[in-house]
């Protein structure tokens, strides 16, 4: 049973730093893309980054310079370090799997079949 759990969130105040976790089990996550997605209450859910199965990587502009997304496939992790965190990051996030070949690329962020349950993450002002 694919699964993926993600860990990490809290209660931080503005310009501090969280690192989130996502836990793939029930398949071997090296052979998949995997991307981080949040969800604001009120707004539609966004895809803020992502990392292919050969370590290629996207963020959206939102984010760059601030979010890095890395993986160890030894372990079936996925993280994503948060830093300078603003109010706007504040929703649930979400890690995602998709089946990728070795030449994809991680984007679109579309297409993502598992989810975990997400993580919430709440900046102060």
């Amino acid at each position: 049973q694919v699964q993926l759990v993600e860990s990490g969130g809290g209660l931080v105040q503005t310009g501090g730093s969280l690192r989130l976790s996502c836990a793939a089990s029930g398949f071997t996550s090296g052979n998949y893309a995997v991307g981080w997605f949040r969800q604001a209450p009120g707004k539609e859910r966004e895809g803020v980054s992502c990392i292919s199965q050969t370590g290629g990587t996207y963020y959206v502009d939102s984010v760059k310079g601030r979010f890095t997304v890395s993986r160890d496939n030894a372990k079936n992790m996925v993280y994503l370090q948060i830093n300078s965190l603003r109010p706007e990051d504040t929703a649930v996030y979400y890690c995602a799997a998709k089946y990728s070949l070795p030449w994809n690329l991680c984007v679109p962020m579309d297409g993502y079949t598992y989810w975990g349950q997400g993580t919430q993450v709440t900046v102060s002002s």
